[in-house]
């Protein structure tokens, strides 16, 4: 009987410990969610503020049934799987180099982290001078090397491949000091025992580095997956979706349903179909790395 009272004492002691902490989530995330599912199966629009009548699956099926969708979901999709891709493989080589002995190694981690630490909106605005057609400083530079200047964002086969590399230059900064501080934390031993065997660098990096930095390195995609799914704020700034819709992603998609559509409950319906979407992309990559353990 002791036993069973000192472990509820340890259960009321902890849960009144947790509840500050689960009242805030619910307040901060919990209500919002809330709301935007309830959102999403009503029939409240900009002209119609009212949530009643509740619409059901409608909204679900009238958003699905639009083209539009479909177009910007596999728009974030490529755009995504292209700034995950270039931002590990810049970052995984950065922190290799990094990872090496090498003098004035923290002014290069701080150096690293100015572009992180810069709101994506400020980022946007810098770079959409930089890349401007008449004026900015990169056609400038073309031209002077005797090139012909380039519309970078208002060319529908370029707008979001620029966008994506302005979204590397940023990200992956982050990138890299997670990669680094995984790779300082490596065992030193089987590199030792290797070089004893006579593996070259390639062989080490192949079968001891990647194998060991698995972990660390697919909750990075994770991360950064998570990120640029919901990327938001450079298609606002530097192109609103455009030219046409060729870099409409689909946080912008329900941006412009919610708002410009005047249609609060499919804009609610497309966020809440994206979030859906991050999730289940979540749970298979955390089974993955469970799986691999």
């Amino acid at each position: 009987m002791d036993w069973f009272r000192r472990q509820e004492r340890e259960w009321r002691t902890g849960w009144a410990f947790a509840l500050p902490g689960f009242s805030a989530l619910a307040i901060v995330m919990g209500f919002p969610l809330v709301y935007a599912l309830v959102m999403s199966v009503s029939s409240q629009t900009l002209l119609h503020p009212d949530l009643l009548p509740l619409k059901g699956l409608d909204n679900f099926i009238t958003v699905m049934s639009d083209p539009g969708f479909w177009g910007a979901t596999w728009l974030t999709v490529i755009y995504s799987v292209v700034t995950v891709a270039g931002e590990f493989v810049l970052g995984l080589g950065i922190a290799l180099m990094l990872n090496r002995t090498v003098k004035m190694k923290p002014v290069y981690f701080a150096l690293l982290t100015i572009p992180m630490a810069m709101s994506p909106v400020s980022v946007a605005l810098i770079w959409r001078m930089l890349l401007q057609p008449n004026l900015g400083i990169v056609n400038h530079v073309i031209e002077s090397l005797g090139g012909a200047p380039v519309d970078w964002l208002g060319n529908a086969n370029l707008a979001l491949w620029t966008m994506a590399g302005i979204d590397i230059w940023q990200q992956v900064s982050f990138v890299i000091l997670i990669l680094a501080a995984g790779l300082a934390s490596l065992p030193k031993d089987p590199y030792e025992a290797a070089e004893v065997d006579g593996a070259n660098a390639w062989q080490q990096f192949w079968n001891i580095t990647l194998p060991m930095l698995r972990p660390v390195a697919m909750i990075t995609v994770v991360i950064q997956l998570i990120n640029e799914f919901r990327t938001y704020d450079l298609p606002y700034v530097l192109t609103r979706g455009g030219p046409g819709t060729s870099t409409e992603v689909l946080s912008f998609f329900a941006y412009r349903r919610a708002f410009l559509g005047l249609s609060l409950n499919e804009g609610a319906t497309a966020s809440f179909m994206l979030l859906l979407i991050v999730l289940a992309m979540t749970v298979v990559f955390f089974a993955l790395l469970e799986r691999n353990k």
